[in-house]
């Protein structure tokens, strides 16, 4: 109790520092930095980025979207990292794959400290890949995946009850508990005391606010890794993101494209193209709404929506059209020759009259998707199909999708980039899970044999080659059968100032820069622990 005291006492304290901070910030926001003189500085001392209330970042608690598990993530460490180019030794100081990848073997790094003195063993790496395979973690995907989990001297090895070509990814980003804390715990969600956010990461949780939605992570000054370049991060509610980054009390930004030609000639900020790794689709709940399982009315589905007026209307350019082979452009297994379906709503008409009657339809979008909604329902009105538009909050329309409570709905998330195992997610009709994050919401009512044993096909397949093939014929499948429609990627912009701070680094597979945890530190230092 009095750990949590602690914590509530230093978020006041930190929102009083925060208004003398901005008021500093206000008065120098008339500095201008030619980049070609200013440097950022080795050090910086606190970097201020937008806050809102994403749960408990514990990784059983936090809410499973993005900005949730980041948060948890600089906290807790895993057995692998990101970089740009892939997964990185961390915890784990190497790996192997044996038994034509039925075996993983993780050498364990020592040295490791957890935040409350303790020293990490072997054995709190097993026991922590037993709990989420047990419990199912948030930010983990190896839950009953895992047959046997032994330690063999510095070694963690793990046996699967089947090869799994996502595996490595699945362990090596599972978040590392201590045993000596959690071992005891036997409802993971609703542990929130101070002890829960004990992680051997490089920040400590200092200050948290679920009404305020405001976070405030402290460098680990006993981490193992590359030292924090940023001593304190600190997400800060704000109404208005731009006129708060203008006035310096934020230190990174989207930027939207109209606003783009004016960042760009400010010489103290550097704009950088994300990659288009978050986006929107369009379920359909076949098991809920049968006559959705004529693949007739989901291609007019498709062919009714022009998916380049969406990018230009709502995402105002800065997007890229939706592809129904699913994996985006920037993916590494997308397929670059398929012809997708095109906007055609002649040929839409043609088939809804072969189907003749389709009942009218709900559609289920967050008050933050309701202008694509509106667009849909009128381009799809114009080929036969009337939908009517039921708007909630996003977590509460997070909940109706993971439920299947639903006739139709549109979802953003992010996630586009990782491993393509996640179509099977996506596709298969039997994927149900409570805890899992938007970007593994499956479908229901789906029948499709051939996609379903490729999916099967895919997942177990460890030769890459191989693998690229079956996931070639996915998507041409994906094409012809429509069983979702993704809307479009966003491809924004981010903006921040090198002249305050410049680490900032993309995960190969992700499109948010401030995500990274290795944005936060030593970039040399993490080479060198390799």
């Amino acid at each position: 109790m009095n750990k949590l005291l602690d914590i509530l006492f230093v978020v006041l304290l930190f929102c009083v520092a925060g208004c003398d901070d901005n008021q500093a910030n206000q008065a120098n926001q008339a500095e201008k930095y030619d980049e070609s003189t200013a440097k950022s500085p080795a050090v910086v001392d606190v970097i201020h980025l937008e806050g809102g209330d994403w749960g408990y970042p514990t990784p059983f608690a936090h809410y499973p979207r993005g900005p949730g598990g980041f948060k948890m993530a600089l906290i807790f460490d895993s057995l692998l990292e990101r970089d740009e180019k892939g997964l990185i030794p961390w915890l784990a100081t190497a790996y192997s794959i044996e038994d034509k990848g039925l075996t993983y073997r993780f050498r364990i790094r020592p040295g490791v400290y957890w935040q409350d003195g303790t020293i990490l063993t072997p054995e709190d790496v097993a026991f922590s890949l037993q709990y989420a395979n047990r419990y199912g973690a948030t930010w983990s995907y190896v839950h009953h995946a895992l047959d046997t989990i032994t330690v063999e001297n510095d070694s963690v090895v793990v046996r699967l009850r089947e090869p799994q070509a996502v595996m490595l990814d699945s362990i090596g980003r599972t978040r590392i508990i201590p045993k000596h804390i959690w071992e005891k715990v036997d409802n993971p969600k609703e542990f929130t005391t101070p002890d829960a956010i004990i992680g051997c990461g490089p920040y400590t949780l200092s200050a948290y606010s679920k009404e305020h939605g405001t976070y405030r992570f402290t460098a680990f000054d006993n981490y193992w890794g590359p030292k924090p370049r940023v001593k304190t991060i600190e997400f800060v509610p704000v109404s208005e993101p731009i006129l708060a980054y203008e006035n310096h009390e934020l230190d990174m930004v989207g930027v939207p494209p109209d606003v783009l030609p004016r960042f760009q000639e400010i010489k103290s900020n550097r704009i950088i193209r994300n990659p288009a790794f978050w986006g929107y689709r369009l379920l359909f709940n076949m098991g809920r709404v049968k006559v959705l399982q004529d693949v007739r009315i989901r291609r007019a589905t498709a062919l009714g929506i022009d998916r380049q007026e969406l990018v230009d209307k709502i995402a105002r350019g800065a997007a890229i059209p939706g592809r129904l082979s699913i994996l985006p452009p920037d993916h590494v297994m997308a397929a670059h020759d398929l012809a997708d379906l095109p906007l055609d709503p002649v040929q839409a008409r043609a088939l809804l009259a072969e189907v003749g009657n389709v009942p009218a339809m709900e559609l289920l979008c967050s008050g933050q998707e309701v202008r694509i909604a509106e667009l849909l329902r009128q381009r799809l009105g114009e080929v036969g199909i009337d939908l009517s538009i039921k708007t909630v909050d996003g977590k509460s329309r997070d909940a109706r999708v993971r439920g299947r409570d639903y006739q139709l709905a549109i979802i953003g998330h992010g996630g586009w980039g990782g491993d393509a195992g996640y179509l099977s997610t996506h596709l298969l009709g039997d994927v149900f899970d409570q805890n899992a994050a938007p970007s593994a919401s499956g479908i229901d009512g789906f029948e499709a044999p051939e996609l379903a044993a490729l999916l099967s096909q895919q997942a177990t397949e460890i030769d890459a080659d191989k693998r690229r093939e079956s996931l070639h014929q996915i998507q041409h499948l994906a094409i012809e059968l429509v069983p979702e429609i993704p809307l479009f990627y966003t491809a924004g912009y981010t903006a921040y100032r090198p002249a305050t701070y410049d680490g900032w680094m993309n995960m190969y597979d992700h499109h948010s820069m401030q995500h990274s945890k290795l944005s936060y530190l030593e970039r040399s230092g993490a080479a060198a622990k390799r």
